[in-house]
């Protein structure tokens, strides 16, 4: 099971969402795409070993799922700031955290053989598609709300707190999907942003 929350700020910085906005680019997406990149590729690599391992053993190392999710939790922090939920640079490391910021994903150490080799095989059709599909709406609709709430942040300091929530769905509903396809979590990922 995987549960994400940001929490939300009583008040926002204006001069941190202008910088963000208009060079985050530079100081906050540059050096953690960086890092992250290689972090993915090594994440990559560890899910096909991992694939394998289960298939042997019916288990997921948890050295190696704790590796996945602090992955995960690196790139729960970098979306936080660049999508203006939170003011703080978020930190760099895999065993890092940021206030506010919280992704658990729980371990289970047996995994069933099946519904990891279905999720392998048929996991774009059954996932990807429907999800997907339901996801680029949503995605579209986040971004709106985004927009509104830059202008809304820039003069009253305050996030509306139904965006804030509809924009964190979104991003918690991406990341139930990955856990799944990722064979961190066992459930179906539902279609909805709730907790």
């Amino acid at each position: 099971m995987l549960q994400f929350n940001v929490e939300i700020q009583e008040n926002y910085s204006r001069s941190q969402l202008l910088l963000r906005t208009f060079f985050g680019w530079i100081y906050i997406m540059i050096p953690h795409l960086f890092l992250l990149w290689f972090i993915m590729i090594g994440a990559a690599v560890l899910q096909i070993i991992t694939f394998w391992t289960i298939m042997f053993t019916g288990k997921f190392p948890k050295d190696w799922f704790d590796f996945q999710v602090n992955a995960m939790r690196w790139n729960a922090r970098l979306s936080s700031t660049l999508w203006n939920f939170r003011d703080e640079y978020p930190e760099f490391g895999l065993n890092a955290e940021q206030p506010g910021v919280d992704l658990q994903v729980t371990y289970q150490e047996q995994v069933s053989r099946s519904s990891v080799l279905v999720r392998a095989l048929f996991g774009g059709i059954y996932v990807m598609i429907p999800h997907g599909i339901c996801l680029f709406f949503r995605s579209i609709a986040s971004q709106v709300l985004m927009i509104l709430a830059f202008w809304v942040v820039l003069f009253t300091k305050k996030y509306p707190a139904d965006w804030h929530k509809f924009n964190i769905g979104t991003l918690r509903w991406s990341y139930r999907v990955n856990a799944y396809l990722s064979f961190l979590t066992h459930d179906y990922p539902e279609f909805s942003g709730k907790e």
